[in-house]
């Protein structure tokens, strides 16, 4: 990784709206956390934009690999990452659901007794 340090926000922004300018990922928030990583591709540069209160700077990387190693080490440090690798807070649910409904349909009876149950619940509700 190369890091070269730039005194104004002006000069990230403009390699942030180039046209040519991927944005990947942003990672942090100026007003709550007191810097920014927006991670872009331009042509086959990886780059870093970090704006920060007391230092602005311009990392470039020298592959994928190492880019995506970045990303994951921003979200660490502002702690996002923790909380996209679990979106899924119930999977034991949602499993135990598939096997039931697996155990129901391999008999074959399972979704005429649920028709049924479906059935009854609609006239109790009159």
């Amino acid at each position: 990784m190369e890091e070269i340090e730039v005194m104004s926000w002006l000069t990230l922004d403009a390699l942030k709206k180039n046209k040519a300018a991927q944005i990947v990922e942003t990672v942090g928030n100026l007003q709550t956390d007191h810097s920014m990583s927006v991670f872009c591709t331009i042509e086959d540069d990886f780059l870093e934009l970090c704006y920060g209160d007391e230092v602005n700077a311009l990392r470039r990387y020298e592959d994928r690999d190492e880019f995506d190693a970045a990303i994951e080490e921003r979200k660490e440090d502002v702690g996002e990452a923790h909380f996209e690798d679990d979106n899924d807070h119930d999977n034991d649910e949602d499993e135990e659901e598939d096997e039931e409904s697996e155990d129901e349909g391999a008999d074959g009876e399972g979704d005429e007794e649920e028709a049924r149950e479906d059935e009854d619940e609609r006239s109790d509700a009159y």
